[in-house]
């Protein structure tokens, strides 16, 4: 996807300014213009507070709408999952959240998140209306929510209200995957 491109494109939707744009998102409009260019990829904490000033969820952002005739769909094969956090060819290691079927279509939201050695959501804190929860299936996980930190490994788990800030970070030298849930689907 074309990161760039798809915000560039919302913005407008929304006859919203680059400055605007930065403003409500608490960024400089050069950082706008970088990453509508794609000179720069966002981090999911600052993509998620720019498609929160437009208002759009990270999940419609990235999930392609559905066509007139699809029927509902129960099952989904690990390839039909949605990506939802921003991929680039950045160097750094990338979080990976990929979504089970459309959140904007059920109360829920299910992810299957990965975290390579390194990854992190950003250095700003997340905060999103509802409700968040998941268990570390695989590796650990450094969770902060509200100023508290905590280390997770394997059947650990969390839950929080997700307007708290929080932020998850892998400091390990293994991959870290964690099953979560969101409800309402805003993320």
């Amino acid at each position: 996807m074309d990161i760039g491109e798809r915000l560039r494109s919302l913005r407008e939707e929304h006859g919203l300014s680059q400055r605007e744009l930065a403003t409500r998102a608490g960024l400089t409009n050069g950082t706008i213009s970088l990453i509508e260019k794609n000179k720069t990829s966002p981090s999911v904490a600052s993509l998620k507070s720019l498609l929160d000033a437009i208002p759009i969820s990270m999940a419609d952002f990235f999930t392609p709408p559905a066509a007139a005739e699809d029927k509902p769909a129960y099952f989904f094969k690990a390839h039909e999952f949605h990506e939802i956090a921003p991929q680039d060819a950045d160097p750094r290691p990338h979080v990976s959240l990929r979504q089970l079927g459309r959140a904007s279509e059920h109360a829920l939201q299910l992810l299957h998140e990965s975290y390579p050695p390194g990854a992190d959501t950003g250095p700003e804190f997340l905060s999103h209306t509802g409700e968040e929860a998941g268990i570390v299936v695989k590796g650990q996980i450094e969770v902060t929510v509200n100023g508290e930190v905590s280390v997770l490994v394997p059947g650990d788990g969390y839950i929080f209200d997700s307007r708290l800030p929080h932020r998850f970070r892998n400091a390990s030298d293994q991959v870290c995957e964690v099953i979560s849930a969101c409800t309402p689907p805003t993320f």
